[in-house]
């Protein structure tokens, strides 16, 4: 991928080496021992500049960003692409139930990496797979990916910094009660399962998810939940925690009746774009199977 992003410098930057500049503005330690290795990647004013270099009020700052390789190991495969936005900088998908977010030994050609992979070589263009909010295979719904690697790092850090709001949605039998609340309970691994999580008070990390009773029909409730941490199962963990597991659940609550998988959906994102900083939002419906469970 090729990337020129500009910055107009104004009084706060002043004096600023760029090396600070850019670290201000989110790109990672790695990210600036990379761009130092791609001549021409620095300009102040259309010159070729150093890191350390001392920045001006009406500078013109322009960083240069090339990747010619490819993720290895991912094979392109044309597979469905629900492309819901994208730009030079980040491209959202709404994912299907099924599908994994990566490549793994019995999942090899089927993942969301493959598809993209596929997309972007019939462009010609090189990619690396940077998901930054991993699905689980069978959950479905929108995910991320940086199409770069100050993308990647700058959404990375909003992320830990608790900027990119998260809600997903859910469907469990009955009422939920009560009918909104924050479930705060640390999560671990149980046992030697290197896959099933459990509450874990003492060894666990720590995990809050808030949620709140969207809608109740056909006796079910759909869960609206927003994730303020993101561990491994946490909505599927925190649910059952509370006596109201997640339907169609093989691992945690294997209740096939009305769904053959987890009945959760990746609803909406909200975050300030990694580059210009605007205010992005973006929703995506809720699949057919866990409409019909409400109808």
């Amino acid at each position: 991928m090729d990337r020129t992003i500009t910055y107009t410098i104004d009084h706060a930057g002043q004096n600023l080496r760029i090396e600070q500049f850019l670290r201000r503005k989110g790109y990672s330690c790695q990210n600036l021992a990379r761009l130092k290795k791609m001549p021409g990647s620095i300009r102040i004013n259309g010159t070729w500049s150093y890191m350390r270099t001392p920045l001006s009020p009406g500078d013109v700052l322009t960083v240069h960003i090339r990747e010619r390789e490819s993720s290895p190991n991912i094979v392109p495969v044309r597979l469905p692409l629900d492309i819901i936005y994208e730009d030079e900088d980040i491209i959202l998908v709404n994912k299907p139930a099924g599908m994994p977010t990566h490549p793994s030994l019995n999942n090899y050609r089927n993942s969301l990496a493959n598809a993209l992979m596929y997309y972007y070589e019939q462009q010609g263009k090189p990619f690396i797979f940077r998901c930054t909010n991993r699905l689980d295979r069978d959950t479905s719904g929108i995910t991320v990916i940086a199409k770069h690697m100050v993308s990647s790092a700058i959404l990375s850090g909003l992320a830990v910094r608790h900027e990119v709001i998260r809600e997903y949605l859910a469907i469990t039998r009955g009422s939920v009660s009560p009918p909104a609340g924050v479930i705060c309970a640390p999560i671990g691994r149980t046992g030697s399962s290197l896959i099933e999580r459990a509450v874990d008070p003492e060894h666990g990390e720590r995990a809050v998810t808030h949620y709140r009773v969207a809608e109740e029909k056909n006796g079910h409730s759909l869960v609206s939940l927003i994730l303020e941490t993101g561990r491994t199962h946490q909505i599927r963990v925190h649910m059952k925690y509370i006596g109201y597991p997640l339907i169609g659940d093989y691992l945690y609550n294997p209740d096939m009746e009305c769904i053959s998988r987890q009945a959760l959906h990746s609803r909406s994102l909200c975050f300030p774009h990694p580059i210009t900083g605007e205010k992005m939002e973006f929703s995506a419906p809720l699949p057919e199977d866990m409409r019909s469970v409400l109808a």
